[in-house]
């Protein structure tokens, strides 16, 4: 789950399948309904749930409290060395 302003966590998530595996790229507006969309996420099965490291933790916090033991819940950091990258994203993704 990764947080873009404007996305549509229906409409804009993305599919990928191989054998044995599963993946859901959902984008969410804002961090701050990334509870809501991984509870609906748990009620439709999935097992595991990767948060982006633009979340916060206190977005990541309501995550796991929204799902429960029914979920895990990983969070991605960001390096150092990713910090700018990460920034300018944000910042163009906050600009369209």
């Amino acid at each position: 789950m990764l947080e873009h302003p404007g996305a549509d966590p229906v409409r804009d998530r993305h599919e990928l399948t191989a054998p044995g595996i599963r993946a859901l790229i959902v984008p969410v507006p804002s961090g701050a309904l990334a509870a809501e969309v991984a509870r609906d996420l748990a009620d439709e099965g999935v097992r595991l749930i990767e948060l982006c490291g633009g979340i916060t933790t206190a977005d990541v916090a309501a995550v796991q409290e929204a799902v429960g033991d029914r979920v895990a819940v990983g969070h991605v950091l960001f390096s150092v060395e990713a910090l700018a990258g990460a920034a300018a994203y944000a910042r163009s993704a906050q600009e369209n």
